[in-house]
């Protein structure tokens, strides 16, 4: 299972639980599994395209992932940008 790290801002989607755990090889079947457990994270994290939305970051075994395609070994974290005035 993978690790996987929640900003406080999706956590309503885990039960208010900062850290969840998935199965998968990549990012994108890290993500898919997640939205299997917490109906409704993923499209929070990827857009229609299948792509990273551009405000959020997700480091895959802390380093910052580009692509679904990405490896996963152990641990996947989100970030995401908060703006506001």
């Amino acid at each position: 299972m993978i690790r996987v790290l929640v900003p406080t801002h999706l956590r309503s989607y885990t039960d208010g639980v900062a850290e969840v755990e998935a199965a998968g090889a990549t990012l994108g079947e890290v993500l898919a599994d997640l939205e299997t457990r917490h109906r409704g994270l993923r499209v929070r994290v990827i857009d229609e395209q299948d792509r990273i939305r551009p405000h959020v970051k997700c480091f895959v075994d802390g380093v910052q992932a580009w692509s679904l395609d990405q490896a996963v070994a152990a641990e996947v974290q989100i970030l995401a940008a908060l703006s506001g005035g």
